[in-house]
């Protein structure tokens, strides 16, 4: 954050100063229970909590009523939020990269974000916290951006038309991917169509000096190239950007030739998935689309670590268990490549496969039907044991009992714990995955806690 009085802030989003004129050096925050000094607190009224209430202490305060901090009183604090950040960017000489997709959003940006530092340093990153990519997000992560700021890494979500054209106007990107259009908020959109007609946004917003970063292998998202003035480049088997001999280890980490013209580059990463070349071949062409080579590139894929928690985290038990914590989110096509990371796993080396599934939220009317895909995806890809857990996710043992396997129901995150900790065990290869509401986080650590110690991968 480049220092600011608080009155230039008022100044900046119309709003009305109460109290002392501080300056506001560090980025601004919203949970009171992580204060940043000399930062700025957005207190926003949610459905249960108003963060107005929590204002004592704050150094400066951005919100709808004053407070007992020197504060800036708005109409609305998100929106002003948003006005602020776009502020700060125009006064940084920064390139903003930015992605979307209905999956693959984190994993890519962490991908890039790593790149970007390996090759441009670390304090010239800045990248999106977690999955900060609303409205809130964003601006929040722009702030944290700062003079010694060469680039700024942007996750992008939408929950319907006009959410990424919102977003875009608060941090406009120079170079921006859009990965695929799936099924995951399908609900809230209403279907694909309309979801790449959102996703598109991104595109739409670049300049005629851009870079447009987009899969070749879906059909919705090579659509969007006339909707964009930018330069368009692909990635995927038929992009310009292309994996080739791709292969995976024993714990499921892939390797590929990265392909580019009549250039190519070895790859090895280090992160559990087939799934993973989709989001490190995304991330190498926004990385080349900044002006990197591409085997520097492909050097510090190999280097890249994940940044973000409870996303194919593999782990192994002190007894030999080993459980691949992906609690963090979920939809059907997340679910499908999940499940084809448990099998590359277990199968080749003959260790039992047990996948314990809960909820996927927001999927609308097509709830029941994605479950139940889920379900076939397991049986059709052989795992060996389905724990499904919750009657929210009931519909998965429909489709699983469908092929071969075992099929356990649980009420709940108690006895699916349970039955795992009872019924698993050393040559046993576990995968936890549901949305982020289902909690299923819990589920993983309890079941690296039936033994002494656990070691990470």
């Amino acid at each position: 954050m480049i220092p600011l009085p608080l009155s230039v802030i008022a100044e900046v989003v119309g709003g009305t100063l109460h109290g002392d004129d501080v300056t506001v050096s560090a980025p601004a925050y919203v949970d009171s229970r992580t204060p940043l000094a000399d930062g700025l607190f957005v207190a926003v009224v949610g459905e249960r909590v108003d963060g107005h209430d929590y204002a004592d202490g704050a150094h400066a305060v951005l919100g709808s009523r004053p407070t007992t901090a020197p504060t800036v009183v708005v109409a609305d604090p998100v929106a002003a939020l948003g006005r602020l950040a776009r502020h700060v960017l125009d006064r940084l000489d920064v390139t903003v990269l930015a992605m979307t997709g209905s999956q693959g959003k984190t994993g890519t940006k962490d991908y890039l974000a790593a790149v970007l530092r390996t090759l441009a340093g670390e304090a010239a990153v800045v990248a999106t916290a977690a999955n900060n990519n609303n409205e809130l997000g964003v601006p929040l992560t722009v702030l944290r951006a700062d003079a010694g700021t060469r680039f700024l890494v942007v996750e992008m979500g939408a929950r319907g038309v006009g959410h990424l054209s919102y977003l875009c106007d608060i941090a406009p990107p120079s170079i921006a991917a859009v990965l695929n259009v799936g099924t995951a908020h399908v609900g809230e959109f209403g279907g694909r169509d309309q979801i790449a007609r959102a996703k598109g946004e991104l595109v739409e917003a670049l300049p005629a000096d851009g870079t447009a970063i987009l899969n070749a292998d879906d059909p919705l998202v090579a659509a969007m190239a006339p909707r964009t003035r930018a330069r368009v480049v692909t990635f995927g088997e038929s992009g310009d950007l292309r994996s080739r001999d791709v292969h995976l280890d024993d714990l499921g980490r892939p390797g590929f030739v990265l392909e580019h013209d009549d250039r190519s580059a070895p790859v090895q990463l280090l992160q559990t998935g087939l799934h993973q070349v989709a989001n490190a071949t995304a991330a190498a062409a926004m990385a080349m689309a900044a002006g990197f080579a591409l085997a520097e590139v492909a050097r510090a894929l190999g280097e890249a670590t994940s940044a973000s928690r409870w996303r194919m985290e593999v782990h192994h038990r002190a007894d030999g268990l080993t459980v691949i914590n992906d609690s963090y989110n979920a939809n059907p096509d997340s679910m499908r490549a999940a499940l084809e990371a448990l099998v590359a796993v277990g199968g080749p080396r003959g260790r039992r496969t047990v996948a314990v599934l809960g909820e996927m939220r927001e999927l609308g009317g097509e709830h029941d039907a994605g479950h139940r895909a889920v379900g076939a995806d397991a049986a059709r890809l052989g795992v060996d044991v389905v724990v499904v857990v919750g009657e929210a996710a009931s519909a998965i043992a429909e489709g699983a009992r469908a092929g071969a396997g075992e099929v356990i129901v649980t009420a709940g995150r108690d006895e699916a714990t349970a039955w795992v900790r009872q019924n698993a065990g050393a040559e046993d290869v576990v995968l936890v995955k549901a949305s982020r509401g289902a909690a299923l986080e819990v589920v993983a650590e309890a079941i690296l806690m039936s033994s002494t110690e656990e070691t990470t991968a």
